[in-house]
């Protein structure tokens, strides 16, 4: 089990840019929705995306400490865009 402060933690040692959300889908700090906004998107396909993300909560997820991630991710921009912010 990780807890979502754990999991904001390890995405922003990843990239230290990023905005997090972080949502415990099911109260076992095991299913997880994040929202990450983060310049280093820029230019990326969503896949490359999420590999970035992957690779930020390489330990948790290699260890099944994350059993399910369900993410969106966004460069700033395309975060504006949406109306929303960080």
């Amino acid at each position: 089990m990780v807890r979502p402060d754990q999991v904001e933690t390890m995405l922003k040692a990843g990239m230290p840019d990023a905005q997090v959300q972080v949502q415990d889908l099911t109260g076992g700090m095991d299913h997880y929705k994040i929202v990450v906004v983060s310049a280093q998107f820029e230019g990326k396909r969503l896949v490359q995306r999420h590999q970035l993300v992957y690779s930020a909560l390489q330990q948790a997820m290699s260890s099944e400490a994350i059993h399910a991630l369900t993410m969106e991710t966004y460069t700033p921009g395309d975060w504006a865009a949406l109306g929303r912010t960080a």
